[in-house]
């Protein structure tokens, strides 16, 4: 009985974690506007993102999904930023923070 427990528990880790959106998957979207490596300045109205730390890039992520941030851009990345759930925008910001 212990052992299927156990093994039923990695079972549901496995699971999940193959369902775990990766922050290299969920910046291609990202990537048509910002860039490959988010060095470009979206449609030439953005400021370039890979510069900036994991915390800057989560709280701009929130603020256009709540509406609270944004200029030019808000309206585009409002709906951008719709899909992700909140482990999604920490996922994506760590990735973009590491990108150079």
């Amino acid at each position: 009985m212990k052992t299927t427990k156990i093994l039923t528990g990695l079972l549901l880790l496995g699971a999940t974690s193959l369902f775990a959106a990766d922050g290299a998957g969920l910046f291609k979207a990202c990537a048509g506007c910002h860039g490959a490596n988010g060095e470009k300045s979206a449609l030439g109205k953005s400021q370039i993102i890979n510069t900036w730390d994991a915390a800057k890039i989560e709280a701009s992520l929130k603020g256009y999904k709540d509406g609270s941030y944004g200029g030019d851009m808000r309206g585009v990345m409002k709906g951008q930023v719709a899909r992700l759930s909140n482990e999604d925008i920490k996922t994506i910001s760590a990735h973009i923070s590491s990108l150079k």
